[in-house]
């Protein structure tokens, strides 16, 4: 088999913790051959988050800044965590954002308290 004949190789990213809140975050390579962090587990609808702030995952694992406006109306993207990041101090650049930084400020103070009760997802099963 061929060199272009293989499907193409997805770049290995992972996950790193926070400097400033200490949560998980995820590790992606862009274009550029550099590194963006995400928040994990967060694909918005594209036309939800503001041009320059939208990073669309390609098929090889890579990630881009996608500023077509308006965006096909099913795209989904990634947003960067220091957007995301309670302990940033950044404008509030639009609604469910600053939902999302006070859910994370949450999560750290959560984290950081031993004596706090598991959240309902963390129960064990009854029955």
């Amino acid at each position: 088999m061929g060199r272009w004949e293989k499907e193409p190789q997805r770049l290995k990213g992972g996950q790193s913790r926070c400097p400033d809140c200490g949560l998980l975050q995820d590790r992606a390579p862009t274009l550029e051959q550099e590194w963006v962090l995400l928040e994990p587990d967060m694909k918005p609808l594209a036309h939800t988050v503001p041009a320059e702030h939208r990073g669309i995952e390609l098929s090889d694992g890579r990630v881009t800044v996608y500023g077509v406006c308006p965006p096909d109306q099913f795209q989904r993207c990634r947003v960067e965590h220091r957007l995301a990041c309670s302990a940033q101090p950044l404008p509030d650049l639009w609604p469910w954002l600053t939902s999302l930084r006070g859910e994370n400020a949450r999560r750290v103070e959560r984290q950081n308290d031993p004596g706090q009760p598991p959240r309902f997802e963390e129960w064990p099963n009854v029955g």
